[in-house]
C-alpha cells in the first residue's frame, strides 16, 4: 500500500477508535450521584478524558471553551484542544470573601454573547456540541445553564475540570489530585496562544 493511501487510512482508524472509546465511556457513565453544584439542566456531562477523546474525534463540529479566569490560565496553563477562553467570572480585587478566604468574583456580563461570537467564528450553531471546562466542574455547570437558557441544546460540562477534585483523605487531603485534565495526563501547556485568549473590551 502506498504512503498516500496509508496516511488517510491510519487517520480514519484513530478517529474511529476515539469515537468508540468516547461512546463507550461518556454515554455509559452514571451521573446520578453527581454533586448538585455540578449538575446542569441539560444533564450533559463528560469527564476530562471523555472531553479530550470527543474533541479529537470531532474537532470541526465541537466548540471547546475554558471558562476559568485569565489568572488561572496564565499561571496553571490550558488544554491544548481549547477553541476559546471565555471567563464566566473575573477576580474582583476591590472586594474580599471572608468565608472563602479569597478575592470575590465579578460576573462576566458578556459571557453568553462572547460564546455566541466564538461559536459563530468557528462556523457552528447552537445545536452543535459545546464543551465547557473550569477548575473542577462547578462554574462550567453554571455556564452550561446560562447557555441552555440562551437556546443551546448540546452543552457538556467537564465534571472534573482542569485541576480535578480535592482528595478527601491521605497525605494529599484538600489538594486537587483526584482527577481532572492535568491529573489525567492529558495534553496542556503554559505557552498560551494569544488568538484564543480573552481580552476585555
Amino acid at each position: 500500500m502506498t504512503t498516500t493511501l496509508l496516511k488517510p487510512l491510519l487517520t480514519a482508524i484513530v478517529a474511529l477508535s476515539l469515537i468508540s472509546a468516547f461512546s463507550g465511556s461518556a454515554l455509559a457513565s452514571d451521573w446520578s450521584n453527581l454533586d448538585k453544584k455540578k449538575q446542569t439542566r441539560l444533564g450533559l456531562y463528560m469527564t476530562a478524558d471523555d472531553a479530550y477523546k470527543h474533541t479529537m474525534a470531532n474537532m470541526e463540529k465541537t466548540l471547546f471553551v475554558d471558562t476559568r479566569t485569565p489568572s488561572e490560565l496564565n499561571y496553571l496553563g490550558a488544554a491544548t484542544v481549547m477553541d476559546a477562553h471565555v471567563p464566566l467570572v473575573f477576580m474582583d480585587t476591590t472586594a474580599w470573601d471572608d468565608k472563602k478566604h479569597r478575592y470575590k468574583r465579578a460576573e462576566n456580563k458578556n459571557f453568553v454573547s462572547d460564546v455566541d461570537a466564538v461559536l459563530k467564528k468557528k462556523g457552528l450553531g447552537k445545536d452543535d456540541t459545546v464543551i465547557l471546562m473550569c477548575r473542577s466542574g462547578k462554574r462550567s455547570a453554571k455556564a452550561a445553564d446560562m447557555l441552555a437558557d440562551a437556546g443551546y441544546t448540546k452543552v457538556y460540562s467537564v465534571v472534573d475540570g482542569y485541576e480535578g477534585d480535592k482528595a478527601k483523605d491521605g497525605p494529599d487531603k484538600g489538594k486537587r489530585t483526584v482527577n481532572g485534565w492535568k491529573n489525567s495526563g492529558l495534553p496542556w501547556t503554559y505557552s498560551l496562544d494569544k488568538d484564543y485568549m480573552y481580552f476585555t473590551k
